[in-house]
């Protein structure tokens, strides 16, 4: 049995600082915005102060848990660390932004047929002040995007909360230019199918990690040509490919080596191809001799 070892914080916790200005600036809008929503009587302001609610609430855990990733193990018991817990404040992102997105929309249509009267100038500068928070908050998130599944469901947020804070502006404009205050409804509820479907997809996300699914771009089918294609490789079974959490992918295999293979060497080679092609950042690999015996393959 031999391992190959990467060990390291998670893609998260290089871009902690994003994230730690990020729910700064959007914790402080969300006190302005709340207040501004009562004082209009906008249904969309209030809509967007629903979602950047659950924003604050997602950073904020999304923070808890790159602290977390990152602490040591004292039990002996967590031998995967515990870097699972930025999938779980994923997971959170995802259920806020469902329940902010139903709650929008049960709203918007209770007020269907009334007429309130909106201050349309408050949602105007407000919808513009809060653009520009989420634009700033935009270009800090996106470098980590790409590496962390947590960074990932902030940077979705974000990106929801712009498109909301677009919907403010637009219903300022046209409350104000017709006097109509249908036009907050139906842009209230615009905003609340957008972040239904964002929350959907980043789900689907979050729980094809916890449900242990191979990661894109790493098919079983795929990893086990390329250690057949290796030199000294007769037979791999028992292959597994999962990802623990962003940046960190791990995979086990039992590899049969040919008759007049080196094991030492065969083992090397094959690590060296699951870190170099697949960048697996833990791989355990068995070695068995042609014909062993003592192999007893799981039947799941």
């Amino acid at each position: 049995m031999s391992h190959s070892h990467d060990h390291h914080a998670g893609a998260t916790g290089r871009h902690r600082w994003r994230l730690a200005v990020a729910f700064g600036l959007v914790a402080a809008f969300f006190v302005v915005e709340l207040v501004a929503a009562w004082a209009s009587g906008s249904l969309a302001l209030l809509s967007d102060a629903g979602h950047m609610a659950a924003d604050v609430t997602t950073l904020g855990a999304a923070l808890v848990a790159t602290r977390i990733a990152t602490r040591k193990d004292t039990t002996g018991r967590r031998t995967f660390g515990s870097y699972r817990a930025e999938v779980f404040a994923s997971g959170l992102a995802v259920l806020l932004m469902i329940a902010v997105g139903v709650y929008i929309a049960v709203e918007s249509i209770g007020r269907i047929g009334q007429a309130p009267e909106l201050a349309s100038g408050v949602m105007l500068v407000v919808g513009v002040i809060g653009l520009v928070v989420n634009v700033v908050c935009l270009v800090l998130l996106r470098a980590g995007a790409s590496e962390s599944l947590n960074v990932k469901g902030a940077y979705l947020e974000v990106i929801a909360d712009s498109l909301g804070s677009i919907g403010v502006i637009a219903a300022a404009l046209l409350v104000g230019w017709t006097g109509n205050a249908w036009w907050d409804t139906v842009i209230a509820l615009a905003i609340a199918a957008f972040v239904v479907v964002r929350a959907v997809m980043l789900g689907r996300e979050v729980l094809g990690v916890l449900g242990q699914h191979a990661p894109q771009g790493k098919e079983p089918a795929e990893l086990t040509r390329a250690l057949l294609a290796v030199e000294g490789v007769a037979e791999v079974h028992d292959l597994h490919v999962w990802r623990l959490t962003s940046g960190m992918d791990v995979a086990t295999a039992h590899i049969v080596t040919g008759a007049t293979a080196v094991p030492g060497e065969v083992l090397v080679a094959a690590s060296a191809t699951l870190r170099e092609r697949f960048s697996i950042a833990h791989a355990t690999l068995q070695i068995e001799a042609p014909g062993a015996s003592g192999c007893q393959g799981t039947d799941w």
